[in-house]
């Protein structure tokens, strides 16, 4: 069977609240899927990994990028493979592997969508999602002419499929973890000799970004919660989980607090549900009381205070959606693009306009492991391991190059 002739897949997995009992929602899935009704074993494949997706109910985003990588192996096992889980091998990993490399054009969406939607109180498949989604290229706004796996996305795949064949394991569903025999010397995975350099925006980038949005903030006081983010996702390192309410937690006002030395933290509910405290510099101290002034509210936050850290702009309540916070960070990069566009900084315009929200954690680091300990920025940070932080400092990098910038192609007879 050729890949183009596989007709498009029904949705599986629907939103962790909509599930409910595992048992009752793999039963009720098997009924629904036509190709699931075929297949021996499929009623225990969807029992299994409902019970694995829902140790992830700590964790929306967690949720989501597991649920997306188990559900396109279970629309392959069932409707292309024709087989259960348990009947999966190494040959088979390898197989599905490059199959998503080149999905059928009829897995293939134009947008992300969602996979179910309500109406009148049931739950009804989405005709229009597909497992994998091409986009149009953020410079040029044309769609690729064929979809391609990222080396990040191909990580990803192995690492939670590695998780997940793992949890079967000691479940007793499995018999052999079959990613794990092709992980370590797989074709499909690149190992650099080098370090990925870390993604930032240039210093210039964003004092036009920082002051295109001070404008906005100026014309309209709606974008003083943009400033307000902007600064935070500099100046604390924050990633946007970190800013928006969640199973894990409710990022409130009263999380700024100050101690007995009156210098100011931030309590950050941050990866793996870990609570770190980040140091609030002048600067960010300033910003949050320019953000609250416009808020209504005194100039800095009381002990145990539950104000929203990022209200609704229409509405009461927090910021739940990651997606609007990354939404919003892009319009403010989209309008400094312009801006340096006009201003004739043209390079560097094309350059920010494929930045994306995490680059300013990533920009916020790397300033400030040039001249503060980077034990101190390991902890504001969240890093795990000093190496992380490690990454952030290109010193090494810049001497080897400044060694070889003046050597010749013709060296000379001396």
């Amino acid at each position: 069977m050729k890949n183009q002739s596989i007709s498009a897949p029904q949705p599986i997995i629907d939103q962790l609240e909509h599930l409910g009992n595992p048992i009752s929602a793999a039963r009720r899935i098997v009924s629904q899927h036509c190709a699931a009704q075929h297949i021996d074993g499929a009623f225990d494949d969807i029992a299994h990994t409902l019970s694995f997706l829902m140790s992830y109910n700590g964790s929306s985003a967690t949720f989501n990028s597991y649920r997306r990588e188990v559900e396109r192996l279970l629309q392959w096992c069932w409707q292309v493979r024709h087989c259960s889980l348990t009947e999966l091998r190494r040959q088979d990993l390898e197989s599905y592997i490059q199959f998503c490399q080149q999905p059928p054009a009829t897995w293939i969406g134009r947008k992300q969508v969602a996979r179910f939607h309500s109406r009148n109180g049931d739950r009804h498949i989405n005709p229009d999602w597909r497992p994998f989604v091409i986009q149009a290229d953020k410079l040029t706004g044309q769609i690729p002419s064929y979809f391609a796996l990222s080396q990040k996305s191909i990580q990803a795949v192995f690492a939670i499929l590695s998780t997940y064949f793992n949890y079967l394991l000691q479940e007793d569903y499995l018999r052999i973890n079959p990613i794990a025999l092709i992980r370590q010397k797989s074709k499909y995975l690149q190992r650099h000799a080098y370090q990925e350099p870390i993604r930032r925006i240039s210093n210039l980038q964003w004092d036009v970004v920082l002051e295109t949005v001070e404008l906005m903030a100026s014309e309209s006081s709606e974008h003083e919660r943009s400033l307000f983010i902007m600064r935070c996702l500099f100046g604390l390192y924050l990633r946007i989980s970190e800013l928006v309410a969640d199973e894990r937690s409710t990022p409130v006002m009263g999380d700024f607090f100050a101690d007995a030395d009156q210098n100011w933290w931030l309590r950050v509910t941050g990866k793996g549900n870990k609570v770190r405290l980040v140091t609030v510099s002048d600067d960010m101290l300033d910003a949050l009381a320019r953000y609250r002034r416009h808020l209504g509210l005194p100039k800095l936050p009381y002990v145990g205070e539950q104000t929203p850290l990022i209200p609704k702009i229409k509405g009461r309540g927090p910021v739940t959606s990651t997606r609007q916070i990354r939404y919003l960070v892009q319009h403010c990069f989209d309008q400094a693009y312009q801006r340096m566009r006009e201003q004739g900084l043209h390079d560097e315009a094309q350059e920010l306009r494929v930045a994306t929200v995490h680059w300013l954690r990533h920009t916020g680091i790397s300033e400030d492991v040039k001249f503060r300990p980077k034990e101190h920025v390991k902890e504001d940070a969240g890093h795990a391991s000093m190496a992380t932080t490690d990454r952030y400092i290109d010193t090494e990098l810049r001497e080897r190059h400044a060694s070889a910038r003046f050597k010749k192609l013709k060296p000379s007879m001396d």
